[in-house]
């Protein structure tokens, strides 16, 4: 079997590869899409780093191939869905950046509070203007970071030694994780922002996370604050970050990350005094090199030839048999996961999974993982997978537990999934009927609803009409129910109301519902 490396790793990882010499290791770097494509078809396995685009015209190509390595944490290179489909298994290295990452965006705080970087090419230039670079001390400053992974942890403890006050936003981090960190846990990131001198993203990109500092945030910032993004571009709007930093908002800046990548020649980011650019570093050391690059190594010839499977994004680490029982199982976890982190309190600090019938015949690692992919989906995006999950959810603090029973009552299987935080709990549970999936509790309440699309839950006063003049408000704004499930406690007590929708509530929409004295909640999932 033939293996291709189309980027460029450590050499301890390519020897990793070529051990034994059962696989047939070829290095090629820097190929274009279309040598690239030519090539592809005679390989079983391709390694790959940032730089090289994995298409789904490449995957189609690829008719033999069966393993990608991502020789690093992301796959945003990887067209991830059209592997799947295809039947290739993809793989990468969590936290083998970690450190290096962390160090970088410490490099750069303290580079932009000295102005390190542009001293040095004053004098460089034959200059000696001190008084122009005048810094300022992290001793008692405050910093903010925003997002508390494995990085973010990382970068707190490094600052606390420095003497620094921080303090965090990460609507998935609990209090007793913020506790244990020495951190102070900030709610709502408005609050945040005026209090920091320092800010330091490390959330993922998604499309909640995107340009999540822009124009209307910065304004809210302290005046001159310092802002470093070693995490992704596109965190800040790039374009509101030139504004600020030229009328003086923004103090100082530093990058290691962008919108677009090589950064343009033209990019108004070139030239700005205040600002340090670096060419996307935040992993780029020999330790975390040849740690990612013996870790893929590892994971692909154990893949290859052994059919063992670790640290794969898009399958769990499973043999035939159990698949065939569990596989079912997988997704409708995940999306009762979804649902679930989409109604629970914030700041969740225990994740109760109770799994009932002949589920407990089998190892449910897989479901549980599953679970927490759904559940850790809006918190880590793409990043959270079967593999990292568990590891995602303790480093915010969240403690997983499982309980089983063997008699499900009505049904043959089911999970039920609850989350609690500062002694609220909410709760979500689902069950086969036949092979349909669908949610049959939420808050121990019975109902019916589908696992899929938008659902709307209320919580209202149980009162003649009720359902009538939610259904005209919705109809109203265009938005057609699908299904609809009612449950309560008692005549004229509270009632819960689940509805399929169409399509998703415009917030107007959702505000004239809630305005009302009969609706108590209502929340809007998107499955």
């Amino acid at each position: 079997m033939k293996v291709l490396i189309a980027d460029p790793i450590a050499q301890r990882g390519i020897d990793e590869l070529k051990a034994g010499g059962a696989l047939d290791v070829i290095v090629r770097t820097s190929l274009s899409e279309l040598e690239l494509l030519e090539l592809i078809p005679e390989f079983s396995a391709l390694v790959v780093r940032s730089q090289t685009k994995v298409t789904a015209a490449i995957l189609h190509a690829a008719t033999r191939l069966k393993v990608v390595g991502r020789a690093g944490v992301g796959v945003d290179n990887v067209d991830v869905e059209t592997a799947t489909r295809r039947g290739v298994i993809v793989m990468n290295t969590p936290g083998g950046n970690t450190i290096s990452t962390a160090e970088h965006a410490f490099s750069l705080l303290v580079s932009v509070a000295r102005k390190i970087p542009q001293a040095h090419s004053n004098l460089q230039a034959g200059k000696w203007d001190r008084k122009e670079f005048e810094g300022t001390e992290l001793y008692s400053k405050t910093l903010g970071i925003i997002g508390m992974g494995r990085i973010g942890s990382e970068l707190s403890r490094r600052a606390i030694a420095f003497g620094m006050r921080v303090l965090a936003y990460d609507p998935f981090l609990s209090a007793g994780r913020a506790r244990a960190l020495q951190v102070e846990l900030i709610e709502e990131i408005d609050d945040l922002l005026p209090l920091c001198d320092f800010l330091t993203l490390h959330t993922p990109l998604t499309p909640e996370t995107h340009h999540f500092l822009n124009a209307a945030r910065l304004t809210k910032t302290k005046r001159g604050v310092r802002l470093i993004n070693c995490a992704r571009g596109g965190l800040i709007d790039e374009a509101a970050l030139v504004h600020s930093l030229g009328n003086g908002q923004v103090g100082g800046a530093a990058l290691d990350v962008f919108e677009t990548e090589p950064l343009p020649a033209n990019s108004p980011l070139r030239g700005i005094p205040n600002l340090i650019l670096t060419p996307h570093l935040g992993a780029s050391t020999a330790e975390a090199q040849e740690s990612v690059g013996i870790e893929i190594a590892q994971a692909i010839r154990a893949a290859l030839l052994e059919g063992t499977i670790r640290n794969a994004v898009n399958m769990p680490n499973l043999d035939a048999k159990t698949l065939a029982i569990v596989g079912p199982h997988l997704r409708f976890g995940e999306k009762l996961g979804l649902f679930l982190s989409q109604v629970a309190p914030r700041q969740v600090e225990n994740l109760h999974i109770n799994y009932s019938g002949k589920v407990n015949e089998v190892d449910t690692t897989a479901i549980t993982r599953s679970i927490l992919k759904g559940f850790l989906r809006l918190a880590g995006g793409e990043d959270v997978n079967e593999v990292n999950a568990p590891a995602f959810a303790e480093s915010h603090g969240i403690k997983v537990t499982e309980s089983r029973l063997s008699a499900p009552g009505d049904y043959t299987d089911l999970l039920e999934l609850s989350a609690a935080a500062e002694g609220k709990s909410v709760s979500v549970a689902g069950a086969f009927f036949g092979a349909t999936p669908r949610i049959v509790s939420i808050n121990n309440r019975p109902v019916e609803a589908r696992p899929q699309g938008v659902v709307l839950v209320l919580e209202n006063t149980d009162r003649p009409g009720m359902v009538g003049r939610i259904g005209t408000l919705l109809g109203a704004h265009g938005v057609n129910i699908a299904t609809m499930s009612l449950s309560r406690n008692q005549a004229g007590g509270r009632a819960l109301t689940v509805l399929n929708l169409d399509t998703a509530p415009p917030p107007e929409l959702l505000a004239e519902i809630s305005a009302s004295d009969d609706i108590h909640t209502a929340q809007v999932v998107e499955l």
